[in-house]
């Protein structure tokens, strides 16, 4: 995505048009602290509140309450009402624009963009190369203490079903041969040779499920190119244009989810529960071993 900014943008045109699901630092530079953009830190475990952030950023906090706690799965979607509570209580209005980055680069910031894409919000991007880049680029940053509290906005959540599903989505994914099921986790824990690190979580993958670790979709912290993340998923994928996305807890398989749709696949999902509800033990099958392909029979 571009960094160019148009020569006759001003402070009263931006945010401007919405140029989609990434934009680089300099698209957010010359908009930061315009009327109607919000930028959100999405930042997870160690990096949560930590350090110094983008000036004006407010907590999307997946760890927290933006994470449905009265279940035993880690980072599960939160139902519609709390949701929109969540979001209004961060200053977000339907007509915003949405920047959302992490401290890693691009980890859980994908997370928070397909979370408000299932709740019906398409204004949302996420920062390419994240506060990494940010702070490479020499933009400003602030401490990192409790954000000044923001009037309320008035956004609501509207679900949209199917951009995130359950096991048995899955189980027929996995036996759709028009479907693939893409696993995010590294190759070693793809195919079982290191513990899992979740206890209690059996090691290995799904069968007939392929693996693409997040990272191999990243240079230097930043997405690849359209072209290349085609190949990527292309070459995995074959002719299936229907991908479904898991991981190990939900979070990164929506960096794989974000490298589809900017390689120009639609027909997107991801597993909610990932392998900290998979790889539980029950009845759900569990393979090891390196290989991976095509759907069940």
């Amino acid at each position: 995505m571009s960094d160019d900014v148009p020569a006759y943008a001003t402070r009263e045109d931006l945010p401007g048009p919405f140029p989609g699901p990434l934009v680089g630092v300099g698209w957010l530079a010359a908009r930061l602290g315009a009327p109607g953009l919000v930028v959100l830190d999405a930042s997870v475990g160690t990096h949560r509140g930590s350090g110094q952030r983008i000036p004006g950023a407010r907590p999307f906090d997946i760890d927290g309450a933006l994470s449905d706690h009265t279940g035993p799965l880690p980072h599960t979607m939160p139902d519609a009402d709390l949701f929109t509570d969540e979001l209004r209580a961060l200053g977000v209005h339907d007509s915003d624009t949405v920047v959302v980055y992490d401290r890693v680069g691009i980890y859980s910031s994908a997370r928070a963009w397909w979370m408000l894409r299932a709740m019906g919000f398409d204004r949302a991007a996420v920062l390419d190369g994240g506060l990494p880049a940010w702070t490479e680029a020499g933009q400003p940053l602030e401490n990192n203490v409790p954000a000044s509290a923001v009037a309320r906005g008035d956004f609501i959540a509207r679900p949209r079903p199917g951009l995130f599903v359950g096991s048995d989505e899955v189980v027929a994914a996995l036996a759709d041969p028009a479907a693939a099921v893409f696993d995010a986790r590294s190759a070693e824990r793809f195919s079982g040779a290191v513990a899992e690190p979740r206890p209690g979580l059996r090691p290995g993958h799904m069968p007939g499920a392929v693996n693409l670790p997040f990272g191999e979709l990243q240079r230097d912290g930043r997405m690849l190119p359209a072209d290349e993340l085609r190949a990527a998923f292309g070459s995995l994928a074959g002719e299936r244009e229907r991908l479904f996305f898991s991981c190990g807890s939900g979070v990164t398989a929506c960096v794989l989810t974000l490298g589809a749709e900017l390689a120009g696949y639609r027909e997107l999902a991801v597993y909610d529960g990932s392998w900290s509800e998979w790889g539980l033990p029950s009845e759900l099958p569990v393979v090891t071993g390196a290989k991976s392909g095509g759907p069940l029979r």
